[in-house]
């Protein structure tokens, strides 16, 4: 069964930072995409960023929503099956629940799907 521990959230003034950490479980085929939503309270999930990690052409493609490029990178550890989002210079309307997320095979004939963990709350106020 595929786990993602979320781990890094917390309370932090505007104009601060926080890294954000997923760690994912082993014994997975081969994941394709890996992620960061966010969901504010009354909000609808949004994405934060992506990063593509299956395929050749496009391994390591990045894709960032809403406006926060410029302000959080997203990285990950291959080694360690691990995912990571710095985030820098943080606004009040960034506080939300923090989700890690990745598209994945668990086996060679399954089809490709999506995991979530239970996220981490990040709050930003003064």
């Amino acid at each position: 069964q595929v786990q993602l521990v979320e781990s890094g959230g917390g309370l932090v003034q505007p104009g601060g930072s926080l890294s954000l950490s997923c760690t994912v479980s082993e014994g997975i085929f081969n994941i394709y995409v890996m992620g960061w939503y966010r969901q504010a309270p009354g909000k609808q999930r949004e994405l934060v960023a992506s990063i593509k990690t299956g395929g050749f052409s496009n391994r390591g493609e990045t894709k960032y929503g809403g406006d926060v490029k410029g302000r959080f990178t997203i990285s990950r550890d291959n080694m360690k099956n691990a995912l990571y989002l710095q985030v820098d210079s943080l606004k009040p309307e960034d506080t939300g629940v923090y989700y890690c997320t990745i598209v994945a095979k668990m086996i060679c004939d399954s089809p490709r799907e999506d995991y979530w963990g239970q996220g981490t709350q990040v709050t930003v106020s003064a």
